[in-house]
């Protein structure tokens, strides 16, 4: 019996390997003993993604929540994961929803996912309560079900959200690439109503989902970058595979990464929206990030790394914008989720306003906040390697690094060195691999790619590094 566990993130595995009708019973099983435990009759919601099998999969989950008593509701079409996680926060008595998804990962792969009743993710009591009752022999006597649209209302409530008037008046040509997944006809179809000129790629059904890792980030943009440089297009949108994140892509065909995006889209809220509110990043985001925020007045937020914490935050009730370092945004406003729809639109929103391009807008922050490079490194380890790092690194404070004493040494999440030049580079094991993640941020890639060394060389001597 394959092991089958509930963690922050849910549960993902190949199709191969324990993503099977047995392994999902198993899984939803344990989340419907406590849903119904704690709130018996309550509604809960099923929504699931493009690939194959996860129609099937979502109602064999419908049916075993249903049959703890739960009024449940599956999706009758794939649907953003932020739509079901909206939808989970408006539904009156809905105390929480599942997603089968395999998001980011390639096609053999398969995912749950869970939503608290808010939509957004669980408390770490709930997972390890729920996990602990996920059982070896899942029941088959399922509960009957309804089905329902999750994404209807929650387009309504985008647009809602925007200035459509001056997105019609704009007449943009965008290129929107879901990557095979949930999205398709989506955003699209939401931005052609908008008056856009709009090209849809990957669109089609594929059961390998086009053999492509649904990120929105290089080298999975590629086709998009082409495509706006083919359709003559003012920018491009990308969508991950479960929609929490985009990513945008210049008229030049040039990927803007998170780094720019993130800042920009705190820009419009606050410059062109008028919003106020206080900025939460991990510790590995940008340090544009801080910058932008602090030369638009909003108080600043870092915690470790895991949307969790940002969620945490966010249930403060003060905050404007959650980040993570991939460029996952949280709208607390709207739903504590990430949301990578309702941030499209409102970088599409941003061009319409300020009528420049998505290049020009990303220069002109430059000239505001600073150019920095930023760079992130996988380092492989042998398990052993890592963990005997793990247990030393809450002990290491290093005097000098590349020639500089650090401003700031933080050990909140792995370890964090700040300089006086505004450089950085944190190192952090990996909670669930033989990894340990490397990031570093300068003014130059030279000063960047000498502290991505120097990380690497910490982690890879461990004791021998504090000498």
């Amino acid at each position: 019996m394959r092991q089958v566990h509930l963690g922050p993130n849910g549960w993902l595995a190949r199709y191969d390997e324990g993503f099977d009708e047995t392994g999902v019973a198993r899984l939803v099983g344990g989340l419907g003993l406590f849903w119904a435990s704690a709130s018996p009759a309550a509604t809960v919601l099923v929504g699931y993604d493009s690939r194959r099998d996860s129609p099937e999969f979502a109602r064999l989950a419908g049916g075993v929540l249903a049959s703890f008593g739960l009024n449940t509701v599956v999706s009758d079409a794939p649907c953003p994961l932020p739509a079901l996680s909206w939808e989970a926060a408006r539904r009156k008595g809905c105390v929480g929803a599942v997603m089968v998804t395999g998001s980011e990962t390639s096609c053999e792969y398969g995912g749950i996912l869970a939503r608290g009743a808010d939509g957004g993710p669980l408390a770490q009591t709930f997972v390890e309560e729920a996990d602990a009752l996920v059982t070896s022999m899942p029941a088959f006597d399922l509960g009957k079900t309804t089905s329902g649209d999750f994404t209807e209302a929650y387009l309504l409530a985008l647009r809602s959200r925007i200035d459509q008037g001056k997105v019609l008046s704009s007449r943009l040509k965008v290129v929107v690439d879901p990557m095979y997944g949930p999205g398709r006809g989506v955003l699209s179809g939401l931005l052609h109503s908008l008056g856009c000129d709009v090209r849809e790629i990957h669109a089609e059904e594929s059961e390998t989902i086009g053999g492509i890792h649904p990120r929105a980030c290089e080298p999975w943009v590629d086709d998009c970058e082409a495509a706006v440089v083919d359709s003559e297009a003012d920018l491009g949108i990308v969508l991950n595979g479960d929609c929490s994140r985009c990513a945008i892509v210049d008229a030049e065909g040039r990927l803007v990464s998170p780094h720019h995006m993130v800042p920009l889209v705190l820009e419009h809220l606050v410059h062109d929206r008028g919003r106020q509110g206080r900025v939460v990043g991990t510790l590995s985001c940008s340090e544009r990030l801080e910058r932008q925020a602090r030369r638009l007045g909003c108080p600043f937020t870092l915690v470790p790394v895991g949307f969790q914490r940002i969620y945490e935050e966010a249930r403060e009730g003060d905050v404007l914008l959650g980040v993570e370092e991939y460029g996952g945004m949280a709208f607390p406003y709207f739903f504590p989720g990430r949301d990578g729809l309702l941030a499209a639109l409102y970088l599409i929103e941003m061009v319409a306003t300020r009528k420049v391009g998505i290049r020009a807008l990303v220069n002109e922050q430059v000239e505001k906040i600073g150019h920095m490079d930023y760079r992130r490194k996988d380092l492989r380890l042998e398990p052993a390697a890592v963990q005997s790092f793990r247990n030393v690194l809450p002990g290491l404070n290093p005097h000098v690094v590349c020639g500089e004493v650090p401003r700031e040494v933080s050990h909140a999440d792995g370890l964090k060195l700040a300089f006086a030049d505004d450089s950085w580079l944190s190192i952090r094991p990996s909670r669930s691999s033989s990894v340990v993640r490397i990031c570093a941020e300068a003014s130059d890639v030279v000063r960047r790619d000498e502290l991505i060394d120097a990380a690497c060389e910490i982690a890879r001597r461990g004791m021998h590094s504090m000498e």
